[in-house]
């Protein structure tokens, strides 16, 4: 298990979503790359030196710090679309090869090179700049009904990491809610919202939204 690359995002203008840039094309970089907790959310700020998000709303901080694709599910998308994907293309800051990242649980931490731990917490939702970003149409529809949507991270041990890192699994907690089962539950399937709340490492704001969606069901 290790990082392929480490793709470090360069402003665009963003079209597809009333603002004026988007940081989701991110470049392999050589050289080591700082990882730090950026910090709530609202100022652009994300895990690795060099990167940040414009829509401060509703990307970056510290449960969105660093987002993570597998090289084998870009190889998927490839055979299933016709076209090449290099490393990055799907906006991570971290390409991986030969580790599970739909099949991690929210919570899992992973220390990467030397000295960064960063832990699962939350998977990514799409949004219309990556459909745009695609330029493929009807991807919004078909990359959810894939249900293999990558982890976001957060910074639980801050330091450097570089491409060729080797990583390892170093927590899993006592239960069964995977990065894959959070995204149908958030998703087409919300029957399945009641069995992420045992999930603690979900970030606040979605445990409550898992709470308030599924309080009618628990009075009934």
């Amino acid at each position: 298990m290790k990082l392929l690359t480490v793709n470090v995002g360069r402003p665009r203008p963003n079209p597809w979503k009333g603002i004026s840039s988007t940081g989701i094309d991110k470049q392999p970089v050589d050289g080591p790359v700082a990882v730090t907790a950026p910090g709530p959310k609202g100022d652009g700020a994300v895990g690795l030196a060099g990167d940040r998000v414009y829509d401060v709303k509703h990307h970056g901080g510290t449960d969105q710090a660093v987002y993570a694709y597998a090289r084998e599910d870009l190889d998927g998308w490839e055979a299933e679309l016709g076209r090449k994907l290099p490393n990055g293309s799907f906006g991570e800051n971290l390409t991986t090869l030969g580790l599970d990242l739909n099949g991690a649980l929210i919570g899992e931490r992973w220390r990467i090179g030397r000295d960064v731990v960063l832990e699962v917490s939350v998977p990514r939702i799409p949004c219309v700049t990556f459909q745009g970003w695609l330029e493929q149409e009807g991807w919004l529809k078909r990359f959810t009904q894939a249900a293999v949507p990558g982890p976001y991270l957060r910074v639980i041990e801050p330091g450097e990491i570089r491409a060729g890192d080797p990583v390892e699994i170093i927590h899993r907690p006592g239960h069964d809610v995977t990065v894959a089962l959070a995204f149908r539950a958030f998703t087409l399937e919300p029957e399945l919202l009641p069995r992420l709340l045992v999930a603690d490492a979900l970030p606040a704001e979605d445990r409550e939204m898992v709470r308030r969606r599924t309080a009618g069901g628990s009075q009934g």
